[in-house]
């Protein structure tokens, strides 16, 4: 009789999913508070605990991209703006599963706000940063997010000699507030008509530590450190390359402010272990931007930005390079895990062989789908 009766209430729950897409009604229950408001609209498919409700007593296959909010290594990276646009919209409208109905019409605002606050005490870890403190990459600029993505940037002369060149980077976080990150530049350059070079460039291993990460109601700050070495695996003699190992040293930072504005800002310098093949270096960048999403915040974001870059050698009589960058970033797919980022570098000083460049990058943030997920 007990299976029978679980086997009932599974056929029932799986009835509920199909017609999810009609929005739920609670008459004549209290939901005052976030706790209320998940125990009568998330439990049956999100658990008490916050982990699931097993697929036996659920009554459908869970997805792959199914939470279980007490990993916050799953859970922190997200904005509470991606809970609500899910929770109002349901799990289509950014590219989840039909399982996830749309309570819109069901909660107030203020009640979608206090559940996602309620869901997000299921971490218990108080060290992760929050999502809403990664800000939009830029493509100069590093950001001080530690992140799990693929990045794909890619660079090409306007005036003056062809050329082009590309870096694969892979960014990979490991515990609440590190990373590292492993840069392949793919190079190409024509130094006389009908001749082309074209190879790998120095690799780069790097190791990013956040020290600072708070974040207010609709403001905060992140200020993060790392370290790289540059191995000298290009051809130097065909400029693919400097020849010589090199330390790269850097800190990074980013503050958001109300309605989605944000400065990001990054220091550093290059040490080279031999200044005889290669001078040292020092670099100063900021990007200044604002996000405007569609549908009130919940659809797609666009990201215009502008960055101010500096480069100087450490050496007697160097002048510094400055370069302006606009640009423009958007979100591909509608769960905002694919984005591309296109703008132009124009040197301000010290033009003479610094001709423009058009800068672009395609980035996928692999934690939260697959490429062929959420489109």
């Amino acid at each position: 009789m007990k299976t029978a009766a679980v086997a009932l209430a599974a056929a029932l729950w799986s009835s509920l999913v199909i017609v999810a897409a009609q929005p739920p009604s609670y008459p004549g229950l209290k939901l005052n508070t976030g706790k209320q408001i998940y125990e009568a609209a998330c439990v049956a498919c999100h658990g008490p605990d916050g982990k699931g409700t097993p697929e036996s007593i659920a009554g459908f296959q869970k997805p792959d991209s199914f939470p279980d909010f007490t990993r916050c290594d799953q859970t922190t990276a997200e904005l509470n703006s991606d809970y609500k646009a899910v929770i109002i919209h349901g799990g289509p409208f950014r590219g989840f599963s039909q399982i996830m109905p749309s309570f819109g019409e069901a909660l107030t605002d203020r009640q979608i706000d206090q559940v996602i606050h309620y869901l997000r005490g299921f971490c218990r870890g108080s060290g992760w940063p929050r999502g809403e403190l990664n800000l939009p990459l830029a493509l100069v600029t590093e950001k001080a997010y530690p992140e799990d993505e693929e990045v794909v940037t890619g660079s090409l002369n306007v005036k003056g000699a062809p050329g082009t060149g590309y870096h694969i980077i892979h960014e990979q976080r490991f515990g609440e507030r590190n990373q590292i990150e492993i840069d392949v530049p793919v190079k190409f350059t024509r130094p006389e008509r009908g001749l082309w070079y074209g190879g790998f460039g120095d690799v780069t291993l790097g190791l990013k530590r956040v020290l600072l990460a708070k974040l207010n109601q609709n403001s905060g700050s992140i200020f993060s450190v790392q370290g790289s070495v540059l191995l000298p695996t290009g051809n130097s003699v065909h400029g693919l390359g400097s020849g010589v190992t090199t330390v790269e040293t850097f800190a990074a930072f980013g503050q958001l402010f109300p309605k989605y504005f944000f400065v990001q800002a990054q220091g550093g310098a290059d040490l080279p272990v031999d200044t005889s093949k290669a001078p040292q270096s020092v670099f100063g960048r900021a990007a200044v931007g604002k996000g405007f999403g569609q549908n009130s915040g919940l659809g797609r974001l666009w990201s215009p930005m502008v960055e101010f870059v500096a480069n100087r050698d450490l050496l007697r009589g160097a002048a510094t390079d400055w370069d302006i960058v606009p640009e423009f970033q958007v979100t591909l797919s509608r769960r905002q895990h694919i984005r591309f980022n296109a703008g132009v570098s124009i040197p301000a000083t010290n033009t003479a062989g610094r001709d423009p460049q058009l800068l672009f990058y395609v980035l996928w943030d692999w934690q939260d789908g697959k490429l062929t997920e959420g489109w």
